[in-house]
């Protein structure tokens, strides 16, 4: 794995568990915030940690986040402070801007101001605790767009003794089945399609958000 260069703008809880994360796979990470107690907490953890105003247009400038791979701007409840910060970010030459968002509208004013990509994830997580206690199979469910997820589901009972070519889950719902854990914990990536299903198997698929929202009443 490519050594990356992070820059966290903002060391809240979402932005230094991200900085921390980072740093642990190896990757090179400044975290830059505002308030020294934050900075203080997170400094050991990663490369480079400043106290600074990330909506100093000055401060931005020399930070010369045209070097780093990522620039991610963590600042979720300041809507003001947020917006100011990617745009300086972006005047910076920032290659990638991942802004934090609160909501739908914070979301949509971040992308006019030029963040490449929206994180929200309060409504993420949401959405992905409802999925998991409205059904009986679905263990994690992550939103690749508006119409497609990735889902970690459990193989229903009466899916046990079928193979994936006879239930026909492309076919039937549009799903795609990429790879398939036994309960021993083995994972085949490439899973056989005439091998039959066992108890305890874990289907992990890329699937229409409409089916993996009506799993128990669709797939049989």
């Amino acid at each position: 794995m490519a050594r990356k260069q992070f820059a966290i703008l903002g060391a809240g809880r979402f932005g230094a568990s991200m900085a921390r994360t980072l740093a642990s796979m190896g990757h090179d990470v400044l975290v830059v915030d505002h308030d020294e107690a934050r900075i203080n907490a997170i400094a050991e953890q990663v490369t480079h940690a400043l106290i600074m105003d990330v909506t100093d247009e000055e401060s931005i400038r020399q930070l010369g986040l045209s070097n780093f791979d990522v620039v991610v701007v963590s600042i979720g409840n300041d809507l003001q402070s947020s917006i100011m910060a990617v745009v300086l970010t972006k005047e910076a030459g920032a290659k990638t801007v991942i802004a934090k968002a609160t909501d739908d509208l914070h979301a949509k004013i971040l992308q006019k101001v030029g963040a490449d990509k929206i994180v929200m994830p309060e409504k993420d997580m949401g959405a992905r605790l409802a999925q998991k206690l409205v059904s009986n199979n679905v263990l994690d469910f992550i939103e690749l767009s508006a119409d497609y997820c990735f889902t970690d589901m459990q193989c229903p009972e009466r899916w046990v003794g079928k193979n994936l070519r006879q239930l026909d889950l492309r076919g039937r719902y549009g799903a795609n089945v990429v790879a398939l854990c036994r309960e021993s914990g083995r994972m085949d990536i490439s899973p056989d399609p005439n091998q039959p299903l066992r108890h305890g198997d874990r289907l992990i698929m890329i699937a229409p958000k409409t089916v993996v929202e009506k799993m128990d009443h669709m797939l049989g």
